[in-house]
């Protein structure tokens, strides 16, 4: 539907009620059925039904393609179930995760202590070479103490 077309249905439709409400006042100031004859002939009124008309048309192609009640309600049921999915796999992907992280942080607990543990072995291999702790990267103790 192009941006034009419910403008133009508006201006039709205020043609269309402006158009009701002159032959309602005209109708309202006489009564008789010659004044009605004069007030609009079915040429005058021809064009204003067929606009009626093919506004009913319109009217009833928008009815076809608006969601009914029913429609959103089955729409709002399946995002629901389908959101409860979605946390349900992103619940399992965070238990998954905090799994990952204990097994992770046992990991680097032991390898910290076997660390330790080679240093200390280590420093042991070393005492009466202060030369080699260099190696380990620690500063070489005084050459006195």
């Amino acid at each position: 539907m192009s941006q034009r077309q419910p403008e133009d249905n508006e201006n039709l439709l205020r043609f269309i009620a402006s158009t009701v409400e002159m032959i309602r006042d005209r109708l309202e100031s006489t009564a008789t059925k010659e004044d009605v004859a004069r007030v609009v002939t079915k040429e005058e009124f021809g064009p204003v039904r067929e606009q009626v008309e093919f506004l009913g048309g319109q009217v009833e192609d928008l009815r076809d393609r608006m969601a009914t009640k029913s429609d959103l309600t089955r729409l709002e049921d399946r995002l629901m179930v389908e959101t409860t999915a979605i946390r349900g796999d992103i619940e399992q992907v965070h238990l998954r995760i905090d799994g990952i992280d204990r097994a992770l942080a046992l990991r680097l607990d032991h390898v910290e202590s076997e660390m330790s543990r080679m240093r200390s072995v280590l420093y042991l291999l070393v005492k009466d070479r202060p030369d080699m702790l260099r190696l380990l990267g620690q500063p070489q103790p005084p050459a006195g103490g």
